[in-house]
């Protein structure tokens, strides 16, 4: 079954993947980290979708879709437009390059980023394992 992103159900069966993923539960042993990925608005975005994950030790504790206020604020937030997004899931962009480049932003310690590479690519991985439809 393919899944909107962003959407509410992707952000869930992102979560899914994750924590299926024998390949993300080795690289990511030691990771202790949560993030907002912001997908900023443009072409068919017309306002931001912020998903929170919650990365421990290989394992993803809580994945949801931002809403309103009051949301504790994580170690890291990367944002980026649904083209950035797409490319990166499609293995077309690198995600570290895309961070190099700066067609994603980075807010947070780049260096533990940098020393988590693997986990990092493992976690595109799962984001390539979900049937993705991109909105038009």
């Amino acid at each position: 079954m393919p899944y909107l992103f962003p959407s509410p159900e992707w952000v869930e069966q992102l979560k899914t993947e994750i924590n299926r993923s024998e390949a993300y539960a080795n690289s990511a042993k030691t990771w202790e980290g949560d993030f907002h990925f912001i997908v900023e608005p443009g072409g068919p975005i017309t306002e931001s979708f912020t998903l929170y994950l919650d990365l421990w030790h290989g394992k993803c504790r809580d994945a949801h879709p931002v809403t309103g206020e009051g949301n504790k604020k994580p170690e890291f937030v990367i944002s980026g437009t649904l083209d950035a997004y797409r490319a990166i899931f499609n293995k077309k962009l690198d995600p570290i390059q895309a961070l190099m480049t700066r067609k994603l932003k980075l807010q947070g310690n780049m260096g533990k980023i940098m020393r988590a590479v693997k986990a990092t690519l493992d976690l595109v991985n799962c984001c390539g394992m979900i049937e993705t439809v991109y909105p038009a």
